[in-house]
């Protein structure tokens, strides 16, 4: 448990300070497919959050899945818990939708539905305890 915990800070830093601003840039440009930015409503601060999150739209583009690599413990989750009512902006357009976390669905088969592969293998190295976002999206 203690690796564990400390493994999830470890990887927090990293993602703070070296992954997602580097992400956030390349999304901002709107050429990057591979991931999308998800925006929340901090459950404290009543501000908008951005994270990178990998690109789990759908085949129909109905529905936008998230595997989560901290589970409840990642601060977007605790905001979606919050305010299900989130964005994702998916190349230079912004989606509306309602998260909702599914926490019997079996994250790693979800992962490998997406068909990212290498997103998949950095969330599984990565990740402490994996839960699956689904994003139902406005027409």
């Amino acid at each position: 448990m203690a690796s564990r915990a400390w493994k999830r800070r470890l990887v927090r830093l990293l993602q703070k300070y070296l992954v997602n601003p580097t992400m956030r840039v390349a999304l901002g440009t709107g050429l990057l497919h591979t991931h999308a930015l998800l925006e929340t409503i901090g459950r404290r601060s009543g501000q908008r959050r951005h994270n990178p999150v990998g690109n789990g739209l759908s085949a129909d583009g109905t529905t936008f899945w998230i595997v989560a690599e901290h589970g409840r413990d990642a601060s977007y989750v605790r905001n979606i818990e919050s305010n299900p009512r989130v964005r994702v902006r998916l190349g230079r357009k912004w989606r509306t939708g309602t998260a909702s976390l599914v926490p019997d669905d079996d994250p790693r088969q979800r992962l490998r539905q997406i068909g990212h592969p290498i997103n998949a293998a950095m969330v599984r190295a990565m990740a402490t305890d994996l839960l699956t976002i689904r994003i139902d999206l406005d027409p």
